[in-house]
């Protein structure tokens, strides 16, 4: 199964707590804005985590 991960950048406030729960998957950009590394991935792991954590819920996973 194949996931894919986005974040909203306008909900985006640059806490960087997506990066450190799941610095694989997120980075922060030039912005200060948190980026995903690899949009389609097929195993979660810790994305999971930063999407239930980010306090602004600016992170979504879905099937594809």
């Amino acid at each position: 199964m194949t996931w894919k991960i986005t974040i909203d950048k306008d909900k985006c406030i640059g806490c960087g707590l997506c990066v450190s729960v799941c610095s694989d998957n997120f980075a922060m950009n030039e912005d200060n804005k948190a980026e995903v590394l690899e949009a389609k991935v097929e195993e979660l792991g810790c994305a999971k985590d930063a999407e239930e954590n980010c306090p602004v819920n600016a992170i979504k996973t879905r099937k594809i």
